[in-house]
């Protein structure tokens, strides 16, 4: 994506991947129906280069991440994986760090993500849903990691859904390899909420406005550096840096407009 011949929020149609933003919200659409949306070398490369227009159009404050067709992502592409199989140690080594690369991009990018699962979420699909900030699904969606029943690891997407849901249900959700409903995941804190079918597009455009217009985008980008820093330090050295991330806030404009907004007792559109 070459930001000198692209103009922000135009739709942008890769071979699986669109992006267009409207009312600063960008929506990254997984285009794959045909083959249940399943995550392959180009795959990925094309969400991270979306991601990283995204993250880079000033007129995209909120991204949603949703899917086509009936399925939102069910995980690895296994022909794709069976072909890597049978390639070398450093091939491999190259594909699962490409795969890893999206999901920290994901978990640290500067502006909150919302994942929209409109179907099943499984293996890689359901580590997507994981690693975003807010997911919404509906009730038929079925979610989970089913790696252990075909002798596979999901070795980068425990990594946060031990973060997000800890070690207990991660356990239960790994070793066994079972699928959940969207509900149960609700319950576990996997899902943020279980929407209707009918429902679902509006909700999260409604919480991608929420977001847009009562929050400060400054803020919601330090919270997210912040909580995805805070959790490698002790307590003391977390304290600290709480203390000093507190103290540096209150010297930025947003800070300082929010500050004489609350005392003037006006509202505040960001």
């Amino acid at each position: 994506m070459n930001s000198t011949t692209m103009t922000p929020s135009e739709t942008i149609a890769l071979q699986y991947i669109t992006y267009v933003c409207t009312d600063r919200v960008g929506y990254i659409t997984l285009n794959r129906p045909e083959k249940r949306n399943a995550l392959n070398e180009q795959v990925v490369t094309e969400l991270k280069e979306a991601l990283d227009y995204a993250e880079n159009d000033e007129l995209c404050k909120v991204i949603v991440l949703q899917a086509a067709g009936p399925i939102f992502c069910a995980g690895g592409d296994m022909e794709y994986m069976q072909q890597l199989s049978h390639m070398s140690f450093q091939k491999n080594l190259e594909d699962s760090t490409h795969l890893m690369q999206l999901f920290y991009q994901i978990y640290t990018l500067k502006k909150v993500v919302i994942a929209k699962v409109q179907g099943h979420a499984i293996a890689g699909g359901c580590g997507l849903a994981t690693v975003c900030d807010f997911t919404y699904a509906v009730p038929s969606a079925r979610l989970g990691y089913t790696e252990v029943k075909i002798g596979f690891l999901p070795a980068i997407e425990k990594i946060f859904l031990l973060r997000k849901i800890g070690e207990a249900k991660a356990k239960e959700l790994l070793l066994t390899g079972d699928l959940i409903t969207a509900e149960k995941a609700r319950e576990i804190g996997l899902v943020t909420e279980v929407v209707a079918e009918e429902e679902i597009d509006f909700r999260v455009a409604e919480m991608a406005q929420k977001l847009c217009t009562q929050n400060s985008a400054q803020s919601m980008e330090t919270i997210k550096e912040m909580i995805a820093h805070v959790q490698e330090l002790p307590l003391k050295d977390a304290l600290e840096y709480g203390a000093e991330r507190n103290a540096l806030s209150r010297a930025t404009h947003d800070c300082q407009r929010g500050f004489q907004a609350f005392l003037e007792k006006q509202s505040i559109v960001w």
